[in-house]
């Protein structure tokens, strides 16, 4: 398989869904990052990978890395699916350094902050080169993911850096600083905004305050237990992370899930997905003053949640995937009592649509607020929910359906209008269709085993998972030793899509009024969690 106009040549890796990877050159990290772009395509993730002398044997045939020499990770999406592609780095006036994508993507451009905070590599010719996770809490000369796991020092505390934001300057401009620390029970960030009056001119976003060295934590980790804190990246996606993990993990030691557990888990997800959005939509109608929808959704939700830990024991199904399968089962009682709830909530979610679609202050404060037109989001890269309400047509579940997805025909929710009036209207949409798709997993789903046997490879290896969760699609790229080095993790980097969506939120508030600023976040609701690794 390869790239649409590169000459590069892929290997495949062995995933429920289709992943190839190879090594290139510089020359050839720049050339594929055109070429998707001009297909198309988009940037999924870019992070730092292991340096060589941590794993070198995981490299393709024909490339050989220097002991110790530091690499990036990319991964892009096209029609025929995600291509991985890993750069063996060189040194430049004593840093690692790499061909700069953001002028590609400009999406990239936090993750190669990101990737210069843990692990010391550094874009060529970036233009923004400040801090992203290092808020002083390490030394600047200090890279924690380029440690040895198992040496790593106690850190002392870095210097307190004021963080250069840019300054907007005019007749009648001012600032208004909100966070990190916020009124409501929400993670912290936080947001500077540039105004007039009541006019927001620009804003700029201060993430990384819920950095919690979690990609550091998976190395030291054995990779049959690392996906109980793959599941709590972001709490809200414990479902979504924790199947993108195993299936990294299967795709590595090439295990493939007995066909009940993988229904189980389609099952899971679905019932995850509505979970967040019948959240999403009270909070929704409460940030436009309208408290009934807040009330309605949040006993909805609630009832949802409780159904879920009856039956899979944990009101997040926390921990029920696990490598190889599930360890959580539906039995004929329970099926009929998880039907009948799904008949429930349609019903109710119907007419709270009716009641939403029908209210004129409710409408008011939702449409043309937070418009992100489609030209834009296709610019910055916007994914997932958001992404689809701005005509951005992409939905894992229907490109690249996987079992049991692909015997689904899983609809698509798609909006072209960009406002908060589309976010909604895609949510409802999403709920109904899971729905449908909860009704028939539960009716159709085969009978057979749960758990299968994952044994870890003797020789070093790689795996990829893919998912598409409630916000957007989760990559995982994981990297393991060989039995030589215990079977441990070398590196797993765990993508969530708020890292793309939170910049085009800066772009979403432009020209409206900072009252809104609630209403069109929440309208996105992007993890803080997800994207501080």
């Amino acid at each position: 398989m390869q790239i649409p106009g590169l000459d590069l040549e892929f290997s495949a890796l062995p995933a429920p869904v289709p992943v190839w990877h190879a090594q290139v050159t510089p020359a050839q990290w720049q050339m594929a990052a055109t070429a998707v772009r001009d297909a198309g395509g988009r940037l999924l993730a870019l992070w730092a990978g292991p340096t060589a002398q941590q794993g070198a044997a995981v490299g393709t045939p024909g490339h050989s890395a220097a002991p110790g020499q530091a690499c990036m990770g990319a991964a892009y999406v096209t029609l025929e699916g995600a291509f991985w592609l890993s750069l063996p780095l060189a040194q430049q006036g004593g840093r690692w350094v790499y061909p700069d994508l953001a002028s590609v993507f400009p999406c990239a451009t936090r993750m190669q902050r990101a990737a210069a905070d843990l692990s010391g590599v550094f874009a060529l010719d970036a233009q923004d080169t400040r801090a992203w996770l290092n808020h002083g809490a390490w030394p600047q000369d200090h890279f924690p993911l380029q440690q040895d796991p198992d040496k790593l020092p106690l850190l002392a505390a870095g210097e307190l850096v004021d963080y250069p934001f840019v300054h907007v300057e005019g007749d009648g401009v001012h600032e208004i600083a909100v966070g990190p620390v916020h009124a409501g029970i929400i993670e912290p960030g936080h947001f500077r905004f540039s105004v007039v009056g009541e006019k927001v001119l620009r804003l700029e976003q201060r993430l990384g305050y819920t950095h919690k060295g979690i990609e550091q934590r998976m190395t030291q980790l054995a990779p049959l237990q690392a996906h109980r804190l793959a599941g709590r990246v972001s709490g809200d996606s414990t479902v979504a992370y924790a199947w993108a993990y195993c299936m990294a993990l299967e795709s590595a030691t090439q295990t493939t899930v007995p066909e009940r557990a993988a229904w189980l888990r389609a099952l899971m997800l679905e019932r995850e997905r509505i979970a967040n959005h019948l959240g999403d939509l009270g909070a929704l109608g409460n940030d436009a003053a309208f408290a009934f929808g807040l009330a309605q959704f949040s006993r909805l939700r609630e009832d949802w949640l409780r159904a879920a830990k009856t039956v899979f024991g944990h009101r997040l199904m926390m921990d029920c995937i696990v490598p190889g399968g599930v360890n959580c089962d539906v039995d004929l009682a329970q099926r009929e009592l998880l039907l009948q709830q799904c008949d429930a909530v349609e019903k109710e979610v119907r007419t709270l649509f009716t009641i939403y679609e029908a209210h004129a202050g409710l409408q008011d404060r939702f449409m043309t607020t937070g418009r992100v037109a489609p030209e834009l989001a296709a610019q910055l890269g916007l994914t997932g929910l958001a992404g689809r309400a701005s005509s951005q047509s992409w939905d894992l579940r229907c490109d690249q359906p996987w079992l049991p997805y692909s015997d689904m025909a899983v609809v698509m929710a798609t909006h072209h209008n960009g406002d908060v009036a589309a976010r909604v209207a895609v949510r409802f949409d999403e709920v109904f269709e899971s729905l449908r798709l909860i009704r028939r997993l539960l009716v159709e789903m085969p009978i057979g085993d749960l758990l299968c046997p994952v044994v870890l490879p003797r020789q070093p290896t790689r795996g990829a998972g893919w998912v598409e969760g409630w916000r957007g699609e989760l990559f995982v790229a994981l990297e393991l030793a060989g039995s030589d080095q215990k079977n441990r993790i070398l590196r797993c980097h765990l993508h969530d899509p708020s890292t793309q969506n939170w910049p085009v939120l800066e772009h979403a508030i432009m020209g409206d009024i900072v009252p809104d600023f609630p209403l069109i976040n929440k309208s996105f609701n992007l993890s803080y969690s997800g994207q501080d690794l």
